[in-house]
């Protein structure tokens, strides 16, 4: 009786569905592009984590098709059993070399990564330090830890080096943090957090989710942006990103994959990738370095569209990539403008509370090196006509 009363007194989702702003599992009929099909209607797509728009990539989807027609639908168990196949140990290897570390380890998501590496790692009387902002799954691999959790303030230095500070210099003091906030679309600040780790004696584990493929040289990531990857300990990807499949992976030396391969949970005990995943990432890996250009036109894209956002007057962050949050800071308001702009035909993600406060509730706008010129004038000029319905244009302007 208990848990159906928890069950059916949970009605947020229903409240909001009475008022027509429901915006959440909007289902699409088409393949995932700069343009796709809601109930039948074309859709200009903003709300895409494929950075690179590989998505429907003809050589990804042959490389997929190869690797069912050689190796099936799955592998039927996990990678510590009978689930490794020769091609997961290829991606490992081109993985490694690509982000320049000695060795990497591919899990089946990239949330089960940090699962498994986050909780594993630090022991009881170790310490995992994590920025305010860092990702849920981050959040959640702390939680599994016996280890003794701290957070400090987003990117704020004073606030790193005072919990470092309190910290007992002979316990493992893991730093894991976000090389790009999903959300906010700004960038860790690698070198001061490497200066604090060496004063402290501390490691430092990136998830690099939404800085591989858009960061650094090819794409290779937020450490390699700064030209810090052998001072950074761990580095973490996914696929579901720029690398257009699914999957995640941990890159690091050699002892410490060993160390990982018989001890983080959620590889030991979770179905490992499909082969038809490994294939076409290891084909999407090629391609980025085949074809630089994408990311050049990512990164235009991206600078066209934050200015033509700024020009118009909204509030973008401190955002420095391809994810763009324009900020409404008001949920009502941030649901209503979701709504309208779906029936303009463009698609954006509202972030609203307890994701975060609704003082800093906001529209999760991001680019693809796919998007044309003419497809980001036309999604702006539509956002900036239903802001102006809403009136949250004079709202900023009035609290500038």
């Amino acid at each position: 009786m208990l848990l159906k009363s928890k069950m059916s007194s949970y009605d947020i989702p229903q409240q909001i569905e009475k008022l027509g702003l429901y915006p959440y599992f909007r289902t699409i009929e088409s393949e995932q592009d700069t343009v796709v099909k809601i109930d039948g209607q074309k859709v200009l797509m903003f709300g895409s984590n494929s950075y690179l728009g590989l998505t429907n990539h003809p050589k990804l989807k042959e490389a997929s098709k190869a690797a069912i027609d050689k190796y099936g639908s799955g592998c039927a168990g996990s990678r510590f059993l009978n689930g490794t196949l020769d091609l997961h140990l290829e991606l490992e290897r081109k993985l490694a070399e690509y982000v320049g570390k000695e060795g990497t380890l591919v899990f089946s998501t990239g949330f089960q990564v940090n699962l498994g590496v986050i909780s594993s790692i630090p022991g009881r009387h170790d310490y995992i330090i994590i920025d305010e902002l860092d990702h849920a799954c981050i959040i959640d691999g702390a939680r599994l830890s016996f280890a003794k959790v701290l957070k400090y303030k987003h990117n704020d230095m004073a606030s790193l080096e005072k919990i470092l500070s309190k910290c007992e210099p002979d316990k493992i003091k893991m730093i894991a943090v976000d090389g790009v906030f999903s959300m906010e679309g700004d960038v860790a600040n690698l070198p001061e957090i490497y200066k604090l780790a060496q004063k402290y004696q501390a490691n430092i584990m990136v998830d690099d989710a939404h800085g591989l493929g858009v960061l650094g040289p090819l794409g290779r990531g937020t450490a390699a942006h700064y030209g810090m990857t052998d001072q950074v300990d761990l580095i973490m990807g996914t696929f579901s990103k720029s690398l257009a499949s699914i999957g995640g992976f941990i890159a690091a030396d050699n002892d410490t994959i060993n160390y990982l391969k018989h001890n983080a949970r959620s590889l030991i005990f979770s179905a490992s990738i499909a082969p038809a995943n490994a294939a076409s990432v290891i084909a999407a890996i090629d391609l980025i370095q085949q074809e630089p250009e994408r990311i050049e036109k990512l990164w235009a894209n991206t600078n066209y569209a934050l200015k033509r956002l700024q020009d118009e007057g909204f509030d973008t962050g401190h955002t420095t990539t391809p994810i763009i949050p324009i900020y409404i800071r008001d949920d009502f308001k941030t649901f209503k403008l979701t709504k309208m702009l779906l029936e303009e035909g463009v698609f954006v993600n509202p972030v609203v509370s307890p994701a975060v406060a609704s003082s800093s509730s906001l529209i999760r706008y991001s680019l693809m090196a796919t998007h044309s010129f003419d497809q980001i004038d036309e999604s702006i000029d539509k956002i900036t006509k239903v802001a102006k319905k809403l009136d949250i244009l004079e709202t900023i302007k009035s609290k500038a």
